[in-house]
């Protein structure tokens, strides 16, 4: 499963999902991620919204395939729940 993790640099946020991002990744095999600086590769916050089909206030903003999770808070707790993160 391929994860895209939109942030920037300096968010706390941003930052805490990659690391859950890393330990999926050292965990699982069938886990990968992108994370992608909205900053540096211009993407605004008017993309986000129409990728997620609501609005998208902060970031992280974070994609498991074409599905958005949502930012942190609901990212971490979907690795909890469903892939085993932490158990």
């Amino acid at each position: 499963m391929f994860t895209v993790i939109f942030g920037r640099e300096g968010c706390p946020f941003c930052v805490r999902a990659k690391d859950v991002a890393e330990k999926l990744k050292s965990d699982r095999d069938d886990f990968n991620y992108r994370y992608v600086d909205i900053i540096k590769e211009n993407v605004s916050k008017a993309d986000l919204e129409k990728s997620a089909g609501k609005p998208c206030p902060t970031v992280p903003q974070i994609f498991i395939g074409q599905d958005h999770i949502g930012g942190f808070t609901e990212f971490e707790a979907y690795a909890k729940a469903e892939l085993g993160l932490y158990s």
